[in-house]
């Protein structure tokens, strides 16, 4: 029998999490025959079962609304807009947290990377960085692409000194994030553009090529990203933080990156470059 829409999502995430239906079928109270039935089509699971297979394959919650839809239900998870009445509590949240971590910068990100708030610190080290061509984005418009403003030939990558290293690995951090959104276009679109600059600023043929980030070895703690801006040795490392247990696509998407410098010399460097007024903000 052909497997169906959601036989096939579903063997598409257990093989993306390396487990045989057996193992599915066990870590999830179910038979391994019932998994089989499942994937091929031969039976047509309750709702509750593919939430309880979602769950077990910590499959993200918009992809769980995907799954759902592909068994003929209703989304379950809803994806409030940020902006909403609803978020206002979240959004105070997040500037407590970008304004306690100045005087260094720090970022709220979806789950593209689009900027949606930013403290002081962070906002002028980009603009510093960033043509101002790559900002200049319209109030009704979507809000700035941090991957673009990074690999664009006229973003930041142009005063990264270590980019060889860097490009790749934060490339690979996107693919292995947004590979995760079965049929987005908008992602699809987002790393086929990333693979390009790439391949531009590293020397490799083909634009949609992938590379393949250097391995790191035990004496790697750190890839911080060293800046180089007028003359001035700039590095950073950053940190990722995300918000727990989540039952809104938006809330479990967001991003907030702080970055601290990687050494004395560069806190001392970054107090040069950047202007630090208090409080963060919508982009």
């Amino acid at each position: 029998m052909a497997t169906t829409q959601l036989g096939h999502l579903l063997r598409e995430w257990r093989a993306a999490r390396g487990l045989s239906q057996l193992d599915l079928a066990m870590r999830a109270g179910f038979s391994a025959r019932h998994v089989s039935f499942i994937e091929t089509g031969r039976t047509q699971p309750s709702r509750q079962a593919l939430l309880v297979l979602a769950e077990t394959l910590d499959v993200p919650l918009r992809e769980r609304n995907k799954l759902l839809e592909a068994g003929g239900y209703a989304h379950v998870y809803k994806q409030t807009p940020l902006a909403a009445e609803a978020m206002r509590h979240v959004r105070g949240v997040l500037e407590f947290i970008l304004q306690r971590h100045e005087p260094y910068g720090a970022m709220v990100l979806d789950t593209y990377s689009n900027l949606l708030m930013a403290n002081g610190p962070a906002a002028t080290l980009m603009s510093g960085l960033v043509d101002p061509s790559l900002m200049a984005v319209a109030p009704t418009a979507a809000p700035p692409n941090v991957l673009r403003l990074v690999f664009h030939p006229l973003g930041a990558q142009r005063f990264i000194v270590n980019r060889h290293e860097v490009l790749p690995q934060l490339l690979a951090r996107a693919e292995r994030e947004m590979g995760e959104l079965t049929g987005d276009e908008n992602a699809v679109a987002l790393l086929a553009e990333l693979r390009g600059y790439v391949a531009l600023a590293c020397g490799n043929s083909g634009a949609a090529t992938r590379t393949t980030p250097r391995a790191l070895n035990a004496a790697d703690l750190l890839l911080p990203v060293h800046f180089r801006i007028n003359g001035i040795d700039l590095r950073l490392f950053s940190t990722i933080m995300t918000l727990g247990t989540p039952q809104d696509v938006t809330l479990q998407e967001l991003r907030i990156e702080t970055f601290f410098p990687a050494d004395a010399e560069s806190e001392a460097a970054l107090k040069m470059l950047t202007v630090m007024p208090s409080g963060g903000g919508a982009m």
